[in-house]
């Protein structure tokens, strides 16, 4: 490669970095908007004290015995004012007093219910004299890691990387062919491939910023762990990066119109939004769709990257999800090479 061709590669990238860096809506997808997702979730899925939970007796010997336990809070009524509490939500376990021992009515289907008509029957039955028959501690853990926060954390990496990577490259792509730069630009002594490889270069020197803004937010506001090697975790997130880069690229490599390549942008991340665990296990979806889950370049990455950040993994523990993702960036990538179109 000479100098020549150097300079043009060297101008085409600061071209394509300068034109990110101008529109605001991309410096606030890329950067803000998921730095106020996991404050978001960061906050609604915080380590609270376990919930008292509302129950209500027919009698006060009920609510004494009741009252006795910390987790509960309990209130004395009638039956038919305690089936109106339970209906209205203001009571999740009644406890009736019958002649030969106590009911509990309550809406099984309701989880919060459940739990709180355990407690209550422990409670009531403690109050009557019952001892356990194995002695039982609680020891309670809150571990950095463990967490909601620290789940969902490299999934919102994961996905951002995903949408920065396709919808920079592939509508910067469209309007170029849009608007007919494409065909002046091949009429130009640029060799072809440096114009697609700009786009490469230009989306890993944004993701050193990007990667480093959201992950240091995670560490000094949530404490979020890195146990794994930093080295290791860039390499993931560069590997994703170019996975999604190279998705982009197919998917640009022929739409003509803005719509055009929307649509097929969505149509690609949807299923990935839903089905990759970014914001709850992916093991949730049936066994029978599970190959096809585990296929898909998002779920391989936020895989690897809670394998690395969560349980210290190397990438020698971690080569299926980066085989994968290998193999997502070399095939789009050679094919996106041999159908793109420049006008």
């Amino acid at each position: 490669m000479n100098k020549l061709e150097l300079s043009s590669l060297y101008q085409l990238t600061m071209v394509r970095f300068k034109l990110i860096l101008r529109e605001p809506e991309a410096i606030f997808w890329i950067f803000i908007f998921p730095i106020l997702l996991a404050v978001g979730l960061g906050i609604a899925f915080r380590n609270r004290p376990a919930d008292v939970l509302q129950v209500g007796a027919t009698t006060a010997q009920l609510t004494q015995a009741l009252a006795s336990d910390k987790g509960l809070t309990a209130a004395t009524m009638d039956e038919a004012a305690g089936t109106h509490a339970l209906a209205t939500g203001g009571i999740l376990v009644l406890a009736i007093q019958r002649p030969d021992g106590v009911a509990y009515k309550y809406d099984d289907t309701n989880p919060d219910a459940r739990t709180a008509r355990m407690v209550a029957d422990r409670a009531i039955q403690t109050a009557a004299g019952r001892r356990e028959a194995v002695r039982a501690e609680n020891e309670l853990v809150h571990e950095t890691g463990a967490r909601y926060i620290d789940f969902v954390v490299p999934g919102l990496l994961g996905m951002n990387l995903m949408g920065s990577a396709m919808w920079g490259l592939g509508f910067a792509i469209v309007e170029a062919r849009q608007k007919k730069l494409l065909k002046r630009l091949v009429a130009s002594p640029m060799p072809r491939w440096q114009y697609l490889a700009s786009f490469l270069l230009s989306r890993l020197a944004m993701l050193v910023i990007e990667v480093a803004a959201f992950l240091g937010f995670a560490r000094l506001v949530f404490g979020v762990p890195f146990r794994g090697s930093l080295v290791e975790l860039g390499f993931l997130c560069l590997l994703t990066s170019l996975a999604f880069s190279a998705l982009g690229l197919l998917v640009s490599s022929r739409a003509r119109t803005m719509e055009a390549a929307s649509g097929l942008m969505n149509l690609v991340m949807l299923p990935m939004w839903i089905l990759s665990g970014v914001f709850f296990s992916a093991t949730r979806f049936p066994a029978m769709i599970q190959p096809v889950v585990r296929a898909l370049p998002l779920t391989a990455a936020i895989d690897a990257l809670r394998g690395n950040m969560l349980q210290g993994m190397n990438l020698g523990q971690m080569i299926a999800p980066v085989g994968i993702l290998l193999a997502w960036f070399v095939a789009p990538f050679a094919v996106s090479l041999r159908i793109f179109r420049w006008r």
